[in-house]
């Protein structure tokens, strides 16, 4: 685990933002399960997260069509959140960051870390919406 001091102003970039942080198991299934779109964030303290991965997020949930819920679980500080939401993600490996769109409880759309890495914000964040406007 990261100190708190550290990882509260990634934290704070999202929440700021409009989504919700995630903190145990329970919270991740309640927000998952159920009938409407969620938007899930893997935050991460690296820099592709900074760089790229919340600004992208940030960008996209701007759009006219978006996820009835924006969420997100922090890698390497709630473990147990992270892991639950990562299970849902199946069959994709663990990466951070990474986004995931689920609608009505289902999987519908997924960007992990080498899809994040190297690429500009933007055109992360045209993927999203595109995906937004698609399942949304």
């Amino acid at each position: 685990m990261y100190p708190e001091y550290l990882v509260a102003p990634m934290r704070a970039d999202l929440t700021n933002a409009g989504f919700e942080e995630l903190k145990n198991a329970d919270e991740v299934t309640q927000a998952i399960e159920g009938e409407g779109t969620v938007f899930v964030m893997v935050n991460s303290v690296c820099g592709c997260a900074a760089g790229m991965a919340r600004p992208a997020a940030k960008a996209a949930v701007q759009n006219e069509k978006r996820p009835d819920k924006l969420v997100t679980v922090f890698a390497g500080m709630e473990a147990d959140a992270v892991n639950k939401a990562r299970n849902y993600m199946l069959p994709y490996p663990p990466s951070s960051p990474a986004m995931a769109l689920f609608k009505d409880g289902k999987l519908v759309h997924m960007i992990e870390r080498y899809q994040i890495e190297g690429r500009p914000a933007q055109m992360i964040a045209d993927n999203l919406v595109d995906a937004f406007d698609r399942y949304c």
